[in-house]
């Protein structure tokens, strides 16, 4: 079998990585991959005897399996989390505010700017936010103070309408990912990092990973600007971990690994069922506050990356899925 890498060798950078794996897969399956926006990867069609499929990054859903109703309504983390606990799966809620006055009149009271700073006082003056339907990590962070809020809600408007601020919650984050009934693969997710090179400051290195976080279109990690902290020098190798989100478009890692407990994988099953997903990618917290059978599910995803099972050398795995879509649809 040959791997995903060799179907990546000279594309653009910004190539999909999807595309490259149904490249891969089509190359696999005998089914006909091809571009339609000159080499981009952007968008693309896959095609058997007698019919033909339509792919599209951005936005695009890659897995036709999960129908629009349900891809929607996990692409509003609130909905979805209303779902989940009507289903009795625990999720951490949390409350969602506007940030802009534009379809007031087609929205309940209590959900405006000014509600945000209310809610965040009952929370006790912290909290975690994030955009309502954002996604990569972007503006998802841990806020301690009302000034810090009232910033971020400043940034955050300019490109989202909308955040959900949640309780902080402590504990091991890993990521299942289920087609269908069968939970195919788990993982560990770990903090982004930065690595010392014994001449340039914290400050100076998360200031290098932030240019690459906004070049990607991401939110830079939040920094205390007067933390005298950030001024040392660190070892070459030394490894820092910068707190907050998790995701791999923001620097994060995940790592191939055992599911951990059985009821994880029970709870991740009951959560793509409530939301009516074919292909899901489960986010939850274990040993929650350090209670081992505490575990609450921080969000579901409904048009998972895959890249680490690229990074991981499991091209297997990755067939699986787009063997998965290629059936849903009918070209097998």
């Amino acid at each position: 079998m040959r791997s995903p890498s060799e179907f990546r060798t000279g594309k653009p950078g910004f190539y999909p990585d999807q595309a490259v794996y149904a490249e891969f897969a089509c190359a696999e399956f005998g089914l006909v991959f091809r571009d339609l926006d000159g080499g981009s990867g952007l968008l693309f069609s896959v095609a058997s005897r007698d019919r033909e499929i339509h792919f599209g990054a951005g936005r695009c859903s890659w897995y036709p399996q999960n129908n629009a109703t349900a891809s929607t309504l996990v692409s509003d983390k609130y909905f979805a989390s209303r779902i989940l606990r009507d289903a009795g799966v625990p999720a951490l809620g949390g409350e969602y505010f506007f940030l802009h006055d534009r379809h007031r009149a087609h929205r309940p009271a209590g959900h405006e700017r000014s509600d945000a700073i209310d809610y965040f006082g009952k929370l006790g003056g912290a909290a975690f936010v994030k955009p309502l339907t954002g996604s990569r990590g972007d503006f998802a962070q841990v806020l301690h103070n009302e000034a810090a809020l009232s910033r971020y809600l400043d940034d955050v408007m300019k490109y989202y309408d909308a955040v959900l601020i949640q309780p902080i919650v402590e504990g091991i984050e890993y990521r299942v990912f289920l087609l269908d009934d069968d939970a195919l693969y788990c993982a560990r997710k770990y903090p982004p990092s930065i690595t010392g090179d014994g001449a340039r400051s914290i400050r100076e290195l998360l200031d290098a990973h932030n240019d690459a976080l906004r070049a990607r279109g991401l939110s830079p990690a939040a920094l205390p600007a007067t933390d005298p902290s950030l001024d040392a020098v660190p070892a070459k190798g030394e490894r820092r971990e910068i707190p907050g989100r998790m995701n791999l478009s923001a620097g994060g890692t995940m790592v191939l690994a055992p599911a951990p407990s059985e009821k994880a994988v029970t709870l991740a099953r009951q959560a793509a069922r409530a939301l009516g997903l074919r292909v899901a990618a489960v986010d939850m917290f274990v040993d929650v506050g350090g209670k081992p059978e505490t575990i609450e599910i921080i969000e579901v995803n409904s048009n998972p990356a895959i890249r680490l099972l690229e990074d991981s050398d499991r091209g297997d795995l990755i067939l699986k899925i787009w063997h998965h879509t290629f059936s849903a649809t009918g070209l097998l």
